[in-house]
């Protein structure tokens, strides 16, 4: 099987993967109403099989994202709610940066080379300066959600950017917004009566959530100075 063959049934397996989840509707599970109807169950199962929802969980979430799937954010939600901040946010952080380099390596087997030679002459800018300050560039798009993350996991991928880069940048550019989604699911995790909808630390979970693009987009310009 030549690269060609290759690159074809890759995409076809990806398509089909994609029809399935909108075709079956899987996308009903992933909300925070479906979640929360099946919270009781979810952390009976999690009690009795702590290993093995851990990497349910880890698997699926590497595979939401590296298809490019809505749905990460309830996730990260539902797991802080589920497992507790910590547990959470390591399984979120690493299955979070693996499935965007998935994601990145997908656009880059199946579209690099035919965007590249498409559009040469338009990309020459972006190339040179993904190749002076790809890092920077990244980790700025990582703090400050400026596009959604989907869009960026994709479009990097057609850059000259390298994997490893990629992922360790994501991985520590990512952090701080993954933190504070998995200790507002946390705190919604913790409510037990409708009084602790309005709770100090829900409220402030919330507010750090609206927040917190706000204060990365003003942390951007100090971070370059310092590491100038």
């Amino acid at each position: 099987m030549n690269r060609q063959h290759t690159r074809i049934f890759i995409a076809v397996g990806l398509a089909g993967a994609i029809a399935i989840f909108f075709g079956f509707g899987l996308g009903r599970f992933m909300t925070l109403e479906a979640f929360h109807a099946s919270q009781q169950d979810f952390q009976s199962f999690y009690a009795d099989h702590r290993m093995a929802t851990l990497g349910a969980y880890f698997v699926i979430y590497v595979a939401v994202t590296g298809l490019s799937l809505p749905g990460a954010a309830v996730m990260t939600l539902a797991g802080g709610a589920l497992f507790g901040f910590f547990p959470a946010l390591i399984l979120v952080s690493f299955a979070s940066s693996l499935g965007a380099t998935l994601a990145f390596l997908i656009s880059r087997y199946l579209l690099r080379d035919w965007v590249q030679n498409r559009f040469r002459d338009r990309l020459k800018t972006l190339n040179a300066g993904i190749e002076r300050e790809g890092s920077f560039y990244l980790f700025t798009l990582r703090l400050v959600p400026i596009f959604p993350f989907f869009v960026i996991n994709l479009a990097l991928g057609l850059t000259p950017m390298k994997t490893w880069t990629f992922y360790w940048v994501s991985q520590i550019g990512m952090l701080a917004g993954t933190a504070v989604y998995v200790n507002a699911g946390s705190r919604l995790g913790q409510i037990e009566t409708v009084s602790g909808i309005l709770s100090p630390p829900l409220l402030f979970a919330f507010a750090l959530l609206g927040i917190f693009p706000l204060l990365a987009r003003k942390s951007v310009p100090m971070l370059r100075k310092l590491l100038r």
